[in-house]
Parts: structure tokens; sequence; C-alpha cells
């Protein structure tokens, strides 16, 4: 049975002018929306490259390996092993609230070769897993602190965004998300010849001022085209 498609709450920041192009940035475990809203002033996008950012809610939900707490995530954690604990009905749905979203932005105007899918963490599986298998072409994605479980299956579910633009950033210091599940994401990618932006930064399962820095000029050269 297809997951139904869920109105996720969110966060939208506009810009000042009518935008060009959508954000749409999933947060990490335990979060919300507001946790990376504030990145919005920090990217100092150029007035010319006016975007709208969507920072949704993910769901309240149980969540197994924290005694089964109910907190906002996208999908349920199974397992302290880290590549191994993914729920793949849980990110299935994530997809397909995702989905909505984009449909969402394409209502209000934005063509989906347009629409960025961003995410950090649980986000970040929730951004690969949705943009490489979304059935029309996005613009890119933004994966942080991520991996890529699952990835034989989504590769052969990848239709028109089999060579969609990838920016990978990774903390070398990162106890939650270790850091060679990043890297194995990046191999897989480019194995399957997708355009990786990879980069690494020296700091823990967070972002850092130079990774925004790398993240608002790979958003500016993906537009641009």
């Amino acid at each position: 049975m297809e997951p139904t498609k869920t109105v996720l709450e969110k966060i939208v920041i506009k810009p000042d002018s009518a935008p060009i192009a959508s954000v749409i940035w999933l947060h990490g475990l335990g979060a919300d929306g507001n946790d990376f809203a504030p990145i919005v002033p920090a990217l100092n996008l150029p007035k010319n490259l006016p975007i709208r950012f969507v920072f949704p809610h993910a769901p309240m939900q149980a969540v197994t390996i924290n005694n089964g707490y109910i907190m906002r995530a996208w999908y349920d954690i199974v397992s302290f092993e880290v590549d191994k604990h993914a729920d793949e009905k849980g990110i299935q749905q994530s997809i397909a609230n995702v989905s909505e979203l984009i449909e969402r932005e394409e209502q209000l105007g934005i063509p989906s070769d347009k629409i960025i899918l961003a995410g950090f963490s649980q986000g970040s599986v929730i951004a690969l897993t949705t943009g490489l298998t979304y059935p029309k072409p996005l613009a890119g994605i933004i994966a942080l602190s991520g991996y890529l479980p699952f990835a034989d299956q989504v590769m052969a579910k990848a239709t028109v965004n089999k060579q969609i633009p990838i920016f990978l950033g990774h903390g070398t210091e990162d106890p939650v998300v270790p850091f060679f599940l990043g890297q194995a994401t990046h191999q897989v990618l480019t194995q399957h010849h997708y355009p990786v932006a990879w980069h690494s930064y020296a700091i823990p399962h967070s972002v850092c001022l130079e990774e925004i820095g790398d993240i608002v000029e790979w958003i500016k050269t993906i537009l641009a085209k």
C-alpha cells in the first residue's frame, strides 16, 4: 500500500521580491523547522537570487532507541547501528510528505527544476532518498551529516534525477552519524556518476560557517543554470 501524503506544518521565509526558486530544508531527529530557519540570513544570498525557504516540522512519533519517547522524527530509529537502523516504511512515508511539499511549491509557481531539497542528519536521509527518486527534475540536493540507506534500492528507482547535482557535507569528528557513512555515500553516488560536491569539515554533528559559505556558492552555481 502506498503511503498517504500528509500536509506538514512548516515555517516559510519569503524573499523581498517574487521567488525564482525554493529550498525545502529538513531538520534532524528531535528538532523542528525552527532549527535551521536562522540559516537564511546567515546565507546572505544576493538580492538577485530571491529564494523561498520552507522548513517543515517532522511528525511526532515514538523513537525506538529513545525508549519509545515521542518526538519529531522523519522515521523511527530501531538500532544503534547507524548504518542498519533505518525504518524503511517510515522513510517512504516521509518521502510522500516531502513530495507534497514539492507539489505545493509548484502550485505557487516554482518549477520543480528550481526546487532544492536540503536536510541535516535524519533530514539528509530524506532529502537524498526523495530527491534521487522524485519523478520530476529537481534543482539539487543538499545533504549534511547524513547518509544514504538502502542505496541499491534507491538507485534502482532513480529516473529523471539520475544526474541531479548534490552537495554532501560531513564533519570528520561526527559521533552521531560517523564520517565513514558520509564517505560511503559519496562513493556510491560517484560510482553512479552523480555530480557530487563533497566537503568535509573538522566539526562534530553540526554545521559550521565554512560549510554555510560553501553551500551559498553551490546554490548560486546550481540556480544559475
